[in-house]
């Protein structure tokens, strides 16, 4: 009964969503991608009940308490996709440095698991990099001023909790990779389309300053990483999106400096 509430559900859903175009003039031949909608509406139902993902580091977290409880130097690294594909112990190396990023997430998923993936660790600091996927609406339309409470309720928590914060500004786009296939089948992304230069700059804008007036660190991704023209480097990106390894080769060192001056300052009261 559940799944065929959802099965109704998400098709009440697509009937209300803006179309993207007008009836067509016939049917495309081919099987469709999903043999059993029922499945696939089941498998979202499950999905869905641990919606900010706390399962996803929930037994590392547990081994890392096991065996290593609290490690001079430890940091996490809070974000979404862009952090969890960094892999840290090759730009870090001999580092305590701890991956908890999630692909797809928004600020306020973030908040959430700062408790069991940042707080529970005892890190000395913890940097975060969020913000591009709620600018692209991956959960729904959000307001700048939505967003930014995210940010100063994660910075208050580690405070709160005399671990040092550095915050990090979004990464910029480019559109000049979209000419590439997705990888998941579907047409090329516009990313600025999905996620508005203009958005970013005002993000980027009240995260530096509100680095300053908190006390937090701050790393400048977007300073190093964009072109004269205000868009990402191509050669550091292979979606326009993501950074290659030449773009996570540049961002380490500015991760670097500014824990590195964070560490080195008083700890949060």
């Amino acid at each position: 009964m559940r799944c065929r509430l959802l099965v109704w559900a998400l098709i009440a859903s697509s009937l209300t969503a803006p179309a993207s175009a007008q009836l067509v003039d016939d049917i495309p031949s081919g099987r469709a991608g999903s043999c059993c909608f029922a499945g696939a509406a089941q498998r979202l139902a499950e999905q869905l009940q641990d919606w900010n993902q706390l399962g996803r580091y929930h037994q590392a977290n547990v081994d890392l308490a096991r065996h290593a409880a609290k490690e001079p130097g430890r940091v996490v690294f809070m974000g979404d996709s862009i952090t969890d594909g960094w892999p840290l112990e090759t730009a870090f190396p001999g580092k305590p440095y701890v991956n908890r990023g999630i692909s797809g997430q928004t600020t306020a998923q973030m908040l959430v698991r700062m408790y069991p993936d940042v707080l529970a660790l005892q890190p000395a600091a913890v940097i975060i990099l969020a913000g591009t996927n709620d600018i692209a609406r991956n959960n729904g339309p959000q307001t700048l001023e939505m967003i930014q409470q995210n940010f100063m309720a994660m910075t208050e928590l580690a405070k709160a909790h005399h671990i040092r914060v550095v915050l990090c500004s979004v990464l910029p786009i480019t559109d000049a990779k979209t000419g590439q296939k997705t990888g998941d089948g579907g047409g090329p992304i516009v990313q600025s389309a999905q996620r508005p230069p203009a958005d970013i700059l005002k993000l980027n804008a009240w995260l530096a300053d509100y680095a300053k007036t908190s006390g937090a660190g701050f790393a400048d991704y977007y300073a190093a990483t964009v072109d004269s023209k205000g868009f990402l480097r191509a050669d550091q990106t292979n979606d326009g999106l993501h950074p290659n390894a030449a773009g996570y080769a540049v961002m380490a060192p500015v991760a670097a400096a500014a824990l590195e001056k964070a560490l080195r300052g008083a700890r949060p009261d």
